[in-house]
């Protein structure tokens, strides 16, 4: 087809997902990546070597904090998927500075090249979060559909877990939460990637460069790093099954995400950037179900045949939300996007691909502790 797609944090495990699936559609791609040690380990060659030679496939090291290299980058691309940035929500509260400049003066760099350079970009696509939302939308049996605000300290010290309708008192369950809900972010990751958003969105209308948002779901699937212990659950608990260690859940294990497979969000991508269908939108991708963190847990220690007690701590963090899934008929009716890898598949090629790795270290404990030491996770 002649086009050269841009994949900023190319080398995780979404944006090399989303570089296969594009290379067998006949794209040439680029992937920009800093190697962070916390995603990549200390040694990145492992990470390198996931790549086949291909003549399609070029790996550019660099930071979307630097504007030499966004401008070097951007050379001869006609698409940018920008996946780039710091992830982990409890990790954001003590690391501000470091979330801000990644994600938003990271994204603010993009732009500014757009609208200050020569270049070919027809197409920007922004992977940003269900992060944004806070809180998903809830039902309450008479109001309706409701969005409860975050839980309270209070609540939360008091061990009352669900959220209840703030006009009525009654309790409410979850429901699919749109597009069109209300934003409220409740960590600095989320406040970023809704900046991200805004900036794409101002700036991408203002250059009449076609654009898509993506608020993404729980992703997970093969590939996924198993060094970082502030994000990808999947990943947390099985470096702990493997280390013979027990899986210790927040809460009573009943908050509800929507999981969806890596190769689902990067056939939603593809979609989005080879039609029109989705220019100009934000659309949720995930799978449209929920399932509870207790769920997730047991189904990996079926998959490793682990046969140890879960340990339902009763801790807390503050921030972090009880439900979440997504309302997928935007993107279905804008691109077709239809997930495909039903969870227990999912997760069953997820363990097998876990298993032909080598143990990383559980850096859980120590993440745990820093939270705590800052007053961000209660016992």
């Amino acid at each position: 087809m002649g086009k050269k797609v841009l994949i900023t944090g190319g080398l995780g495990f979404i944006g090399l997902a989303l570089a296969r699936t594009l290379v067998r559609r006949g794209m040439t791609v680029r992937l920009l990546d800093n190697l962070s040690p916390q995603i990549h380990g200390l040694d990145p060659q492992p990470e390198l070597g996931k790549l086949l030679p291909n003549a399609r496939v070029e790996v550019m090291p660099g930071d979307v904090c630097r504007r030499r290299d966004w401008v070097l980058a951007l050379r001869d691309v006609t698409s940018v998927v920008h996946l780039a940035a710091e992830t982990g929500t409890g990790q954001s509260m003590y690391r501000i500075g470091d979330y801000a400049r990644t994600n938003v003066l990271g994204t603010a760099l993009l732009l500014d090249v757009l609208a200050n350079d020569r270049h070919g970009v027809t197409k920007l696509v922004l992977a940003s979060s269900r992060s944004v939302y806070g809180e998903g939308a809830y039902h309450c049996t008479f109001c309706g559909i409701v969005y409860p605000p975050m839980r309270s300290p209070e609540s939360l010290a008091a061990g009352r877990w669900d959220l209840l309708c703030t006009d009525c008192g009654c309790p409410v369950r979850p429901a699919a939460t749109p597009e069109i809900a209300n934003t409220s972010p409740a960590s600095i990751y989320a406040a970023t990637k809704l900046a991200q958003e805004d900036l794409v969105r101002i700036a991408a209308n203002a250059l009449n460069i076609p654009f898509l948002i993506f608020r993404l779901q729980n992703v997970y699937g093969e590939g996924q790093s198993l060094n970082n212990p502030y994000t990808g659950i999947l990943s947390i608990f099985s470096n702990r099954i493997r280390q013979g260690k027990v899986i210790i859940l927040f809460e009573d294990g009943q908050e509800s995400r929507d999981f969806v497979h890596v190769s689902d969000v990067a056939e939603a991508m593809a979609l989005g950037l080879l039609g029109d269908g989705g220019d100009g939108l934000t659309m949720n991708v995930g799978s449209g179900i929920p399932v509870t963190v207790d769920t997730i847990a047991r189904s990996l220690k079926r998959h490793f045949d682990d046969s140890s007690a879960l340990v339902m701590s009763g801790q807390y963090r503050l921030g972090d939300i009880r439900h979440n899934y997504a309302d997928i008929s935007v993107i279905s009716r804008a691109l077709g996007f239809s997930p495909q890898v039903l969870l227990e598949e999912g997760i069953g090629r997820f363990v097998r691909w876990v298993k032909t790795q080598p143990i990383a270290e559980d850096g859980l404990d120590r993440a745990n502790r820093e939270l705590i030491e800052r007053g961000l996770m209660k016992a």
